[in-house]
């Protein structure tokens, strides 16, 4: 018997299985980029995106309807999740992690001078704390808007201002020559 081929069809609102592959579809790359800036380590974000992305298929009646509600959502899940699991790896951090400011490293712009500088920015980015970070991340790297910002996180504006002017200071204390911090 031969079958009929069909055409192919847009994905239905009422399958969950659809539903979940068009939120991987829109916000994988993106979700994946801010959990690599908040871990700065790439095996450990693509874990927390899958992680996110298995509690959105086990909670889907939790994810809003809506693609803007759905994006906040998951955004929050990512950032809870760095924040569980930089808890977690803290320890380990701090025995491997060796501050070495930018200003130390040679002068000149090679490739190696621009990856100790990167790693001096990441571990600082490591130091604050996990919202503080989630805020920097989304704003200076990601580029996003403070008032998009507070939408993802469920925060209000002004919230959002402090902790990046914060988080500005506490980086710049790390990062620039003569910079003070507390640990």
């Amino acid at each position: 018997m031969v079958q009929a081929i069909r055409p192919v069809e847009t994905p239905r609102a009422d399958d969950p299985s659809e539903r979940l592959g068009a939120l991987f579809d829109a916000h994988q790359a993106r979700l994946y980029r801010l959990a690599r800036r908040m871990l700065s380590d790439a095996e450990e974000a693509r874990d927390l995106v899958q992680e996110a992305f298995l509690r959105a298929a086990r909670h889907l009646g939790s994810v809003p309807a809506d693609e803007v509600g759905a994006a906040a959502w998951l955004t929050r899940v990512v950032v809870n999740l760095c924040r569980d699991r930089g808890r977690r790896l803290e320890v380990r951090r701090r025995a491997a992690a060796t501050v070495l400011r930018p200003a130390e490293a040679a002068p000149d712009s090679g490739p190696e001078s621009r990856a100790v500088a990167r790693r001096a920015v990441e571990t600082a980015l490591a130091t604050l704390p996990p919202r503080r970070r989630a805020v920097v991340v989304l704003h200076e790297l990601e580029e996003r808007p403070v008032a998009e910002i507070a939408r993802l996180l469920g925060l209000a504006r002004v919230t959002v201002r402090w902790h990046l002017a914060a988080g500005r200071k506490d980086l710049a204390a790390r990062l620039l020559p003569g910079g003070s911090h507390e640990d």
